[in-house]
């Protein structure tokens, strides 16, 4: 097992993988104590069998520039393989400024190929290239130094094995004719906007009840500045505030150090200093905000009367096509989805769009619009038209 600690190695490791139709990637990290995920270690390998042409990257060694590295990302002649890659590639947007390109994630390969929702590494191995997957280490803490050769034998694991899980998805998807389904997906993790945080609108992700301009207009702010010092400090949000603390803080609205000492959620750390001063000026700043530049919750939409049913034939549907296509059913629509159809809700609705449409879309409209009907017969579900 080889681990690479300095450029000139990494360098070399790179320029054999730049001959190479495709390499697998994964990385360990650490994010519970820091707002960006702290890159531990980064495994890769090319076409070969067990450890042959495999190795372990250390990205906390001091005589390293991951450099090399990310001119073969850019490289769009090799394949980058990835499993469930969104939290990889985050890591290496920021610290990098590079989206690995061309781009393979086995994860949605394999939902587009039947393997079902959101299909865990492990049972891919076991189904496909019929090896287990020793998982005893994955507690890890990858930031220290050394690691044990079970350790590094386990991290390895994920891109050894990720080579057969690949080629044989590949091979499905070129002999089905999906392969654009997968790029349809992958678009999303490969847009750098997926990964940018705007401190403006993190507010939006937050649950409230309250639809008054101004108490939201309190929230904007108050998650505006907790997005600003989490990230200028490189800690996670809750350590400034939780959520629960931001909306009771958006709701009495503190005046003063007085007032922030009375809250019953607020950490003791932020009744003082730089975080208290911030909090006071989030809610002045909120209720100072002019009426012309108040947000607005998103509207509200109510369910139809008599849609239930609806929905329930959009599920039997659902699930005939996911049977038909052997995919599976969420990555074709969510329930929220089937919901949005049946009430008219068509904007937004990913399943009315690309190759979902025509896998499901279309007759799901046709079904809401009285054009079919669904008829239960042995060979399964069958649409008639009317």
């Amino acid at each position: 097992m080889k681990t690479i600690t300095t450029t000139t190695d990494l360098e070399k490791f790179c320029d054999e993988c730049a001959s190479q139709p495709y390499v697998t990637v994964d990385t360990e990290f650490l994010r519970e104590r820091t707002y960006y995920s702290q890159l531990c270690l980064i495994q890769m390998a090319y076409p070969g069998e067990g450890d042959e042409n495999a190795v372990i990257i250390d990205p906390l060694a001091k005589d390293l520039d991951l450099a090399p590295m990310y001119e073969l990302f850019k490289n769009t002649d090799v394949v980058k393989v990835f499993h469930a890659a969104r939290q990889d590639l985050e890591i290496f947007c920021i610290e990098g400024g590079v989206i690995p390109e061309p781009f393979f994630d086995t994860q949605i390969a394999a939902m587009v190929c039947g393997f079902g929702e959101q299909v865990g590494y492990e049972k891919l191995v076991r189904q496909i290239a019929n090896e287990g997957v020793d998982k005893s280490s994955r507690f890890t803490d990858w930031s220290r130094r050394p690691l044990s050769d079970k350790q590094l034998t386990y991290a390895l694991a994920d891109v050894t094995h990720l080579r057969v899980v690949y080629e044989y998805l590949e091979k499905q998807l070129t002999k089905s004719g999906r392969s654009e389904w997968v790029n349809e997906e992958e678009a999303i993790l490969t847009d750098p906007a997926t990964y940018r945080v705007d401190p403006e609108n993190v507010w939006k992700r937050l649950k409230t009840r309250t639809t008054s301009g101004r108490f939201l207009a309190v929230v904007r702010e108050l998650a505006k500045f907790r997005e600003i010092t989490a990230r200028t400090r490189n800690i996670p949000r809750n350590r400034v505030y939780k959520d629960d603390a931001l909306i009771e803080l958006a709701s009495t609205r503190p005046k003063s150090f007085e007032d922030l000492n009375r809250s019953r959620l607020l950490l003791r750390e932020a009744r003082k200093g730089v975080i208290a001063e911030g909090i006071l000026a989030a809610v002045k700043a909120g209720e100072a905000c002019p009426n012309d530049d108040l947000p607005e919750a998103p509207p509200v939409r109510v369910k139809k009367n008599g849609t239930e049913s609806l929905g329930d034939l959009l599920r039997v549907l659902l699930k005939s096509k996911a049977e038909k296509y052997s995919v599976a059913p969420k990555l074709i629509a969510t329930a929220n989805d089937l919901d949005s159809i049946a009430n008219g809700f068509d904007d937004e609705v990913k399943a009315l769009r690309g190759w979902r449409k025509e896998v499901f879309g279309e007759d799901a409209l046709r079904l809401r619009n009285g054009e079919i009907a669904l008829s239960a017969t042995p060979k399964g579900v069958k649409i008639i038209e009317l």
